[in-house]
């Protein structure tokens, strides 16, 4: 099965940016219906980040608008996530997903839609 691996997480103040990478076999990415980033905090449930279509429609969660910005690379295999102006509540398991099996018209912010999911890596944020 391919797996999808996150990379680019680490400690950063308040303030501060992060820039995440997904990576994944050649062709991976490209092949993807939808891309996306989810996270969860310390004790709380795994929630969307962002999500991209193919053609590079992308939908935010509220948090994340004008501070996040998702884009993807098919030429690299790469997502990215590329977060500033980060706070302490950013703090948590940064995990990037993709729905490979079934083609959508428009892609889910719904976790249990992604079928293929990586590691996660740990952002903290510091106040």
């Amino acid at each position: 099965q391919v797996q999808l691996q996150e990379s680019g997480g680490g400690s950063v103040q308040s303030g501060g940016s992060v820039k995440l990478f997904c990576g994944a076999a050649r062709g991976y990415i490209a092949n993807s219906y939808c891309l996306g980033w989810f996270r969860q905090a310390p004790g709380e449930k795994r929630e969307v980040v962002a999500v991209i279509a193919k053609d590079g429609r992308t939908t935010y969660a509220d948090f994340a608008k004008g501070r996040f910005t998702i884009s993807q690379d098919f030429d690299k295999n790469t997502m990215y996530l590329a977060m500033s102006n980060l706070r302490p509540e950013d703090t948590g398991i940064y995990s990037c997903a993709a729905i490979v099996g079934v083609m959508r018209a428009a892609c889910p912010t719904s976790q249990v839609e992604y079928d293929t999911w990586g590691q996660g890596t740990q952002v903290t944020v510091s106040s």
